[in-house]
């Protein structure tokens, strides 16, 4: 009759181990069924699964080997209920969370462990991405700390997960994304960006207002579809009436001005290298959303046109205007344009106008948004710097400093 054990090392690391062990289970004739390695912070794991049909003393040779390459060995029977608990659990979803924070403490750490814990996920694995082996890189990384969690299991209520984990980032001032595991979570090829408030820190029409001199008239129409008022395209119409006559050339002053958002250089060198399709989705103007392309190389560009006769703004745009259901309907286009799975795309954006860009992309990321946004997004960035996204697309530092 088989018997199956599982074959557990550990020990400072140093080459020749893993033959080591192996060429004693050779010896030893048993089958070897699975085999997991890991080397952290100096120290080597090694576990193997082994059936055998014979009596052979694992319990001694194992050990015996393990002393000449300075592990510790131990060997444990494994019993059918084990087994079949590993493969219902192998079975089970799994999940990203990424944490990112300007330093990490233990306190955070024991909160993500005990949120994780109350639904009933297990934690695989903890990694940081935030620096190289050594922990201590020569500069500050550039979005602070950032560990990514391995989970697995089904949460006992999603939403509440969500919501506890919001509460969370902002008591503790950090950024927490939780991922579902999929085929395409390491191999997205397309990120859609808002452009007003996500990739610049302005909204381009206020700029515009206040140039002109209606910037109060603006405000208030805007005030107005916060309250739900006013749909986007009636306010916008509204908005964009209060900027007739004003002079075709505040557009390049207005453009020379704007602040982009912190890491959206960074990120975007670092999306080039790494060969992904990048497009801005706005609901602002072509005019500055081209600045932005030539500045930084997007793709390609699609935000409402002004029209401009004689040298002055009508306070009109060209059809069709750009809104929340044309910006997720784009992002499709798009994607399908470039044989882009829709589960291998990306949307960031920061206001309402977003949400179903956000929830039709395979990965949505609210950034810097306002509370009901950052609640209906799956993931949200609210204290790191665009560049934060690397982190979620699962980059380490150590990889992102290789392609400088």
């Amino acid at each position: 009759m088989s018997r199956r054990f599982v074959v557990r090392a550990v020990g400072p690391a140093r080459p020749g181990q893993t033959a080591a062990l192996a060429t004693a289970l050779a010896v030893a004739r048993v089958r070897l069924l699975d085999l997991n390695q890991r080397v952290s912070m100096g120290e080597v794991s090694l576990d193997a699964l082994v059936e055998t049909d014979g009596d052979i003393d694992l319990g001694t040779l194992l050990p015996s080997a393990g002393d000449s390459c300075g592990l510790d060995c131990r060997v444990e029977p494994i019993a059918p209920a084990v087994e079949e608990t590993w493969q219902a659990e192998a079975c089970s979803p799994q999940w990203k969370l990424t944490l990112i924070g300007e330093s990490l403490s233990a306190e955070i750490a024991a909160e993500v462990g005990a949120l994780t814990a109350a639904q009933g996920l297990t934690i695989e694995r903890i990694e940081r991405l935030s620096a190289g082996a050594d922990l201590e890189p020569a500069q500050t990384p550039p979005n602070g700390i950032c560990l990514a969690w391995s989970l697995r299991g089904e949460p006992v209520d999603s939403e509440s997960f969500h919501e506890s984990a919001l509460a969370l980032a902002e008591r503790f001032g950090v950024d927490i994304a939780l991922q579902p595991v999929t085929l395409w979570s390491g191999h997205r090829r397309l990120i859609c960006f808002d452009m007003d408030s996500t990739l610049i820190q302005a909204e381009v029409i206020d700029e515009l207002a206040r140039r002109h001199g209606v910037f109060d008239e603006v405000a208030a129409v805007t005030e107005r579809a916060m309250r739900g008022e006013l749909d986007f395209q009636q306010s916008f119409r509204e908005r964009m009436r209060k900027l007739e006559g004003l002079d075709e050339s505040v557009l390049a002053e207005v453009a020379a001005s704007l602040p982009l958002m912190p890491g959206v250089e960074r990120l975007m060198r670092h999306l080039k290298q790494l060969g992904y399709r990048t497009a801005i989705l706005s609901g602002g103007f072509t005019y500055f959303a081209h600045y932005l392309q030539a500045r930084l190389g997007f793709d390609e560009v699609h935000a409402n046109t002004l029209v401009i006769r004689h040298g002055k703004v009508t306070g009109e745009v060209e059809e069709p205007i750009v809104d929340a259901e044309r910006k997720a309907l784009l992002l499709g286009e798009i994607a399908e344009r470039c044989g882009i799975d829709r589960e291998q795309t990306v949307a960031v954006g920061d206001g309402a106008n977003d949400l179903k860009m956000l929830a039709s992309a395979g990965m949505g990321v609210a950034f810097h948004a306002k509370p009901l946004v950052r609640r209906q997004a799956r993931q949200a960035v609210s204290n790191a710097g665009l560049d934060g996204l690397l982190y979620l697309l699962g980059y380490t530092e150590r990889e992102l400093d290789a392609l400088n």
